[in-house]
């Protein structure tokens, strides 16, 4: 599908980390700076391109094209479940994944009509879920991480996509200089996390998770986050507890980072939001996205994890899986292959943590803590 689109400069109008969904519906304006309007009504022109998962965004802001990542859309709007209910009454099956459901149901609803489809490397529902959407849109682009990992077929996907968006990768490489700045602060902020301790286990998540599209303007949320490092830089560090990596695609429980915390543990790895924020800033934008791990299945995963274990002196790992997910198999891996207690916990549908899977973090911080006092 071929139609014109509207060019949009690097430097837009956003949100905060709070409220993104409600300042993207008041996006609809007459003009690309001015947040006013309602997203929800039909229109010729639609100002964003949603992703199914991280791609190279550098390649559509060469080309000035606004990026917002779908799935961030769905998880913090008021009512994630609606969308998820709206799509199992379309005819999605209930064993379906829930972030396939909850993009189908928010874009049909919200009526976005330009999306790029992570067809290679992501979930493996997304094919089906672009055949499912394809009658409701105009513009539609796929992307496919090659398995396994080949630079040579990365680097001619990336040109693929660049030619389609009337760009290059040598234009999209200037763009990775100018996001340079962001992801270096990005880069400490995770720092400040695990070796500092005055960052959050749920702030660096949020922040992290949230360099997958910049919350659709990286300038502002270059200055974002610059204003939030001023501030935390005068934290005094908190007490040591119990230090916790979290595993796995982001979790659709709104409380598990706060119910870690709460429980006692300090988390100072977030593995995936981390792998989205593409922190190795010494490489050239083809090797960055070879190096990013969660595209190429388990293997490069289990290697960044238990480099991080030892850097990052982790006690124990919480592995969150999706109901559903073929990643789930993974964990029988993970457990091979990783020399660090693991926690699996299961989620389905968007809600608080569980009582049950309370319970079972408690039983687990109870064992770490014991393992802490015999000194192994």
């Amino acid at each position: 599908m071929s139609h014109k689109t509207e060019c949009f400069p690097l430097s837009q109008n956003s949100c905060t980390l709070g409220d993104r969904e409600q300042a993207i519906h008041r996006e609809r304006a007459s003009s690309p700076n001015n947040c006013s309007g309602d997203f929800t009504k039909p229109s010729d022109e639609q100002d964003f391109f949603g992703i199914t998962s991280t791609i190279p965004i550098e390649i559509p802001l060469s080309a000035k094209k606004k990026i917002i990542d779908l799935n961030n859309l769905f998880i913090t709007s008021n009512n994630p479940d609606k969308y998820v209910k709206l799509a199992e009454e379309k005819g999605y099956p209930r064993t379906c994944c829930t972030w396939i459901k909850g993009i189908y149901g928010y874009v049909l609803e919200k009526r976005i009509s330009k999306i790029i489809f992570v067809t290679g490397g992501d979930c493996s529902n997304t094919h089906a879920l672009r055949e499912t959407l394809l009658p409701e849109l105009k513009e539609v682009f796929t992307f496919s991480f090659p398995y396994p990992p080949d630079k040579e077929a990365l680097k001619n996907e990336m040109e693929k996509l660049s030619t389609e968006f009337g760009t290059t990768i040598l234009e999209a490489e200037e763009i990775g200089k100018k996001l340079f700045p962001i992801r270096k602060m990005l880069a400490e902020l995770d720092r400040l996390t695990w070796e500092e301790g005055i960052v959050t286990g749920f702030e660096n998540f949020k922040w992290l998770l949230s360099s997958s599209d910049f919350n659709g303007a990286p300038d502002k949320f270059e200055q974002q986050l610059a204003e939030f490092l001023s501030s935390v830089k005068r934290r005094e560090p908190g007490v040591s507890k119990i230090r916790i990596g979290v595993l796995g695609v982001p979790p659709v429980f709104s409380d598990l980072h706060k119910t870690i915390e709460e429980i006692g543990g300090k988390i100072v790895f977030n593995e995936i939001p981390r792998q989205f924020a593409m922190l190795d800033l010494d490489l050239d934008l083809v090797s960055r996205y070879q190096k990013y791990s969660y595209p190429y299945g388990v293997w490069p995963r289990i290697k960044d994890i238990n480099c991080q274990i030892e850097k990052r002196k982790i006690d124990g790992l919480i592995h969150y899986t999706q109901s559903f997910c073929y990643r789930q198999i993974h964990d029988i891996l993970l457990r091979r292959m990783i020399k660090c207690p693991i926690l699996t916990i299961e989620g389905e549908n968007p809600s608080e943590i569980d009582q049950r899977t309370r319970l079972r973090i408690e039983s687990f911080f109870e064992m770490l803590e014991g393992r802490h006092f015999k000194g192994t």
